[in-house]
């Protein structure tokens, strides 16, 4: 008998949180009201000079990425001019649980799910809904020469992202564009490149009708790479030299399937 009540128990529990899911996903993609994204710097490494710079963060380093949604937002003659606002939250000194490695089982990475967002509820402030406020957790690190980050990643349910980024001033502007491309994730959006980082064409492509198609002269936000050949590409600058193409608009709700087509 407490078996079976158990098992209702949860099977209520994942009802619950499945309808929670869906609510927050046609909330979060209607584009009737702008997205809130708040930025918890984190120094797991608990380095020094890591910690000087996430110190000295402001809301101002991440105004880049709100002017990038804007105008990409009039480009798609959205109703809304400005899709998202992006904030500086505090710092997080409780760090949220690893992800799994890529390879792991489906059981796993669902468990991992459900901890990475019962952490975050446990850790930022939860006085506002959640239907239109992302929460993107950045670990700091220390700018080293060859020091290669962890992927970062943005759940599609969840409204939630943790990021890998460089505490340096002069990395601000290709972290811009890892956050943006997170945020991305969590409203709809996939990734535009291949097994090899390469942009695909031609969603990954800014401007697939290009002729001659290369050099391209800038990079589609879900690949953040800009083609010089079918192989080869280079990362973008900044967020002034990327846009979101036509799938990914389509998958956010910036557009419609027949659109794209």
């Amino acid at each position: 008998m407490f078996k079976a009540l158990r098992v209702i128990i949860l099977l209520l529990i994942f009802v619950g949180l499945a309808f929670y899911v869906k609510t927050q996903k046609l909330k979060s993609r209607s584009w009737v009201q702008p997205l809130e994204i708040v930025i918890y710097p984190m120094n797991s490494r608990h380095n020094q000079n890591v910690e000087a710079y996430i110190s000295q963060l402001d809301s101002a380093a991440f105004e880049e990425i709100d002017l990038f949604f804007k105008d990409e937002a009039e480009h798609y003659n959205l109703t809304i001019e400005h899709p998202i606002s992006t904030r500086l939250g505090s710092i997080i000194h409780n760090y949220p649980p690893p992800p799994p490695i890529s390879k792991t089982s489906l059981i796993e990475t669902v468990l991992w799910s459900i901890k990475f967002r019962y952490w975050a509820y446990k850790n930022t402030p939860d006085d506002k809904s959640n239907l239109h406020r992302v929460r993107i957790f950045v670990h700091y690190h220390e700018a080293l020469e060859n020091t290669r980050l962890q992927h970062s990643l943005g759940l599609d349910n969840g409204l939630l992202s943790i990021i890998h980024a460089f505490a340096s001033a002069d990395q601000e502007q290709q972290n811009n564009i890892v956050i943006a491309h997170e945020f991305l994730h969590t409203v709809g959006a996939t990734d535009k490149y291949n097994a090899n980082n390469q942009p695909i064409f031609p969603d990954g492509y800014a401007e697939p009708d290009k002729q001659p198609l290369f050099p391209q002269l800038k990079a589609e936000i879900m690949s953040a790479k800009i083609p010089t050949s079918y192989t080869q590409s280079k990362m973008a600058d900044s967020l002034k030299h990327c846009i979101i193409g036509s799938k990914t608009a389509t998958e956010i709700n910036w557009l419609s399937p027949a659109s794209h087509l």
